[in-house]
């Protein structure tokens, strides 16, 4: 029986594609995702470990509080220590000539533990001295030899000798950029400990120790000594962990650890897809084996004619799928490693992702190939025993499908309405008090229902859409009877396909809905569309410079409809929190505000929705002064008066001002009121040109920071939040959309497998059907509108269901924090829908030519 099985994959190969294609790509998709948990750990090591890489012992806090100092000196003078290093960083803002960068500045090490490659120029030798990464400096257009400057407010936030140390740093050479992830979108500054104390304060913060041993060193010894110095170091440390000493390999797979916080949270997610995948694969795979086991009922008769036994029939169907499962397995775990290798290129050609590095572990290569070869021995089993009940001469007969009144029928829709009840009781629950966890629970269950149910709704909802093609003449009228006429394949075509639209359908609708809630909740807790917020300077004595920010510069801007200035000009009294309040042009303020029913006036505060007292207490420079507060519905409102009203009130008084700013310098003039706004900063509220898509928002930002030269942070509001939010859920959305298409994907050859084996097993009847007048034409059209109510039917099923889950999903995610109003994107399940409809006429094309190029002699004559 084995040379019979083996034969029977040899001489009909083509029969299996099909098959090898559902394995190839479910092993594929399940051995990616698991090399993408190992790439993601090897990529770290790659990076982490950038940083101990001239290091044989580390020493570092357990709860990142930092080594204690003086623990240097004492690791250093260990016997069989060459040398220590006190990794110091510190954090700051980078400006050369008129570009402030984000920056970060780590110590200089002795040359034994430098792991920096200084590519052009020398190390920094004095305090004024440094050195940028290579790529940043080509940003920034600086070369060695230029200098560069801590930002002033970074410098005087420090203190006096960062101020004077921090004004003139010499640019001494160029580095390759470190591959640490903490370091990444900064630039990457290379310093002396002096400067790095004085923008910590004077302050020393050692994050970890490293030590290089001498030659010939006992490594065990050493760290037996390093452990004991340290233990004796710990109490100086107020609040500090224990010190821990670890090789550079066991740093780096603790800091590993502490990233990925001891999960794998993405594998997770992927994991989820790739059963997904499996599960479709192994629907397709069942039911292409069911169909070969029908087509060979002669065969498998004349095998027991002449001897055979049924446990050698199941084993001869059983090792056709393994071979299959094997070949296809294997196919599929290189094509797994290709496209994983082919991302990890490309993330080599990026920025960030120079340390990416491939990995292939044997655990996900054996997994892969199990899980591949087991899903083709699982998914082939039931066809396998249905070929064991082939009684000799036994005529050609189809499998009809589970009926209600037989036994398995009676089984299959108890356990389907069993799991359907339990599943909708949970998904409702979830839905109801907002819990997740029992929503997926009952989601997955319930849908497990669904399938079991499908042989008893699939063919008459099949049956049902037929009739619309019966305009269509002859080829509509056989390919509706047709679509049906084995109703146990149409249900397993049906059901694989109708798990995959269930998912996308799901993921769209699930997405529009939150996009619906978060703009509704944004629309709510703003006020206005854009808020942009002007540099200032706290230090008194100072004469204010212009800001940048104001409003003819801002109505200049393309999208930009309106703009009113706030103005902080005094305070609340202690006892009401000593709030600072602005004050604005209500008729301005009017026009940029998107509340409804909200109208600033004179003797009145315009207050958030926080605000719950119903009058406060101003500070006014004439005295203090009670006003009625409205509350807004906004969570995101600076309190408000009109400009009339604070000139009444005499504005606050500076001693007041002064409090609130922290200003204690009786030497200096001190803050008024009448440059409070210069040091506080400029305020302006936007209202941006209604039917502004994502786009043009963020083009709006990019235009406001060119033209004031302030900070893209210093942008805010509605239009910025919603803009953040849509395009993470878009992304989401694409990310998962593309990976339920290879669901998707296996289905559709499914679809293309049945076609094609029941035109294999239709040859007679459809050479009857030539002969008989119908045309090549015809017969194509018979097969394509097949096909498209195989794949119409379960797109639309899907679509259905997955219209209800999307939206009982969000309400699962979302209730809790919104108002969640079910969101429907017609549009984009219109297009799922034709997309299904387009794949199901070309899933029939190769069939349909098969079909038509048989002779009607040649069809008739064959056996």
């Amino acid at each position: 029986m084995l040379q019979v099985a083996l034969a029977q994959v040899r001489v009909h190969a083509r029969r299996f594609i099909a098959v090898g294609l559902a394995v190839m790509l479910g092993v594929a998709f399940l051995a990616a995702t698991l090399m993408v948990g190992a790439t993601t750990n090897a990529s770290l090591r790659q990076s982490v470990g950038a940083s101990y890489a001239t290091a044989d012992l580390v020493v570092t806090a357990d709860d990142g509080s930092g080594v204690p100092a003086d623990a240097v000196e004492s690791l250093g003078s260990l016997p069989g220590v060459d040398a220590v290093y006190g990794l110091e960083r510190s954090f700051t803002q980078l400006t050369t000539g008129s570009e402030t960068s984000y920056a970060v500045l780590t110590s200089v090490a002795p040359p034994e533990l430098e792991g920096a490659v200084i590519t052009s120029g020398s190390a920094p030798r004095a305090p004024g001295e440094v050195v940028l990464d290579e790529t940043s400096a080509e940003r920034l257009g600086v070369v060695p030899g230029d200098t560069v400057a801590i930002d002033d407010a970074a410098a005087s936030a420090a203190g006096p000798d960062a101020t004077s140390l921090g004004n003139a740093l010499t640019v001494t050479g160029l580095m390759a950029p470190s591959a640490d992830p903490g370091l990444s979108g900064a630039v990457q500054v290379l310093a002396s400990p002096t400067i790095i104390r004085a923008l910590s304060g004077g302050e020393t913060y050692v994050r970890n120790v490293q030590l290089s041993l001498a030659p010939g060193a006992d490594a065990g010894a050493t760290r037996d000594a390093a452990t004991t110095a340290v233990a004796a170091a710990t109490p100086s440390v107020d609040g500090a962990g224990a010190l821990t000493v670890r090789t550079a390999g066991e740093q780096t797979t603790a800091d590993v650890a502490m990233l990925s916080n001891g999960s794998d949270l993405l594998t997770g997610i992927l994991l989820a897809f790739a059963a997904v995948a499996v599960i479709v694969a192994g629907l397709v795979i069942s039911n292409t084996f069911s169909v070969l086991v029908a087509q060979r009922t002669r065969e498998l008769a004349l095998l027991r004619c002449i001897g055979a036994e049924r446990r050698q029939v199941r084993a001869s169907v059983l090792v056709e799928a393994a071979l299959v499962g094997l070949v296809s397995s294997v196919l599929g775990v290189l094509l797994a490693v290709g496209v994983m290798a082919a991302l990890v290129g490309l993330a080599r050609q990026t920025e960030f992702g120079s340390f990416a590095t491939l990995a292939v572990p044997a655990s996900a290569v054996l997994i892969a190939l199990s899980v591949g070869i087991l899903m083709t021995l699982l998914a082939a089993l039931v066809p396998a025993r249905a070929a064991t009940r082939v009684a000799p001469l036994a005529a050609l007969r189809p499998t009809e499908p589970p009926a209600a009144g037989t036994r398995s029928g009676r089984m299959r829709l108890g356990a389907g309405l069993a799991a359907l009840a339990v599943g909708v009781v949970l998904l409702a629950f979830g839905a109801a008090t907002s819990a997740i966890l029992p929503a997926v629970a009952g989601g997955a269950v319930s849908f497990l229902g669904i399938i079991l149910l499908a042989p008893f709704f699939v063919p008459a909802s099949v049956a049902a859409i037929g009739r619309i093609a019966r305009p269509l003449g002859v080829p509509g009228n056989l390919a509706s009877v047709n679509a049906i006429r084995n109703p146990g394949r149409t249900t397993a075509s049906s059901a694989a396909l109708m798990v995959g639209v269930t998912l996308v359908t799901m993921m769209m609708v699930g997405a529009q809905t939150a996009r619906t809630t978060f703009d509704r909740e944004l629309d709510e807790n703003y006020a206005v569309d854009l808020q942009v917020s002007g540099p200032g300077t706290l230090s008194a004595g100072d004469t204010p410079a212009a800001s940048p920010v104001d409003e003819p510069t801002l109505l200049a801007i393309d999208g930009v409809e309106s703009a009113v200035e706030i103005t902080p000009v005094m305070l609340t009294s202690p006892e009401d929190g000593a709030w600072l309040v602005y004050a604005a042009d209500p008729v301005q303020l009017a026009q940029v505000l998107r509340l409804s029913g909200v109208e600033l006036t004179d003797g009145m505060v315009l207050a958030p929705q926080t605000w719950e007292q119903d009058q406060v207490t101003l500070e006014g420079g004439n005295g203090p002064a009670d006003l009625p507060v409205v509350a807004t519905d906004a969570g995101f409102f600076q309190p408000l008066i009109t400009t009339a009203t604070a000139e009444r009130l005499g504005g606050t008084p500076p001693d007041a001002l002064a409090s609130y700013l922290g200003d204690t310098d009786d030497t200096g003039p001190g803050i008024t009121g009448e440059s409070l706004s210069a040091y506080l900063g400029a305020t302006v509220w936007l209202k941006l040109d209604d039917g502004l898509d994502g786009n043009g928002v963020a083009e709006v930002q990019s235009q406001i920071v060119a033209a004031t030269g302030i900070s893209e942070y210093n942008v805010t509001g509605a239009a910025i939040e919603r803009l953040a939010y849509n395009q993470i859920i878009d992304v989401m959305l694409l990310i998962v959309t593309a990976l339920l298409a290879v669901a998707v994907l296996i289905a559709l050859i499914g679809v293309a497998n049945t076609l094609s084996l029941s035109v294999l097993e239709r040859r007679r009847e459809n050479s009857l059907l030539r002969a008989l007048g119908l045309t090549r034409g015809q017969l194509r059209g018979m097969l394509a509108v097949e096909a498209v109510l195989i794949a119409g039917v379960a797109a639309l099923l899907g679509s259905g269901l997955g219209v209800l889950y999307g939206w009982l999903g969000a309400q699962s995610a979302l209730g809790g924090i919104a108002s969640v109003t079910p969101s429907i994107p017609l549009g984009q399940i219109g297009a799922v829908l034709a997309i299904a409809v387009a794949a199901g006429l070309l899933a029939s094309v190769l069939p349909a030519r098969r079909a038509a190029r048989l002779s009607p002699v040649a069809g008739l004559a064959a056996d």
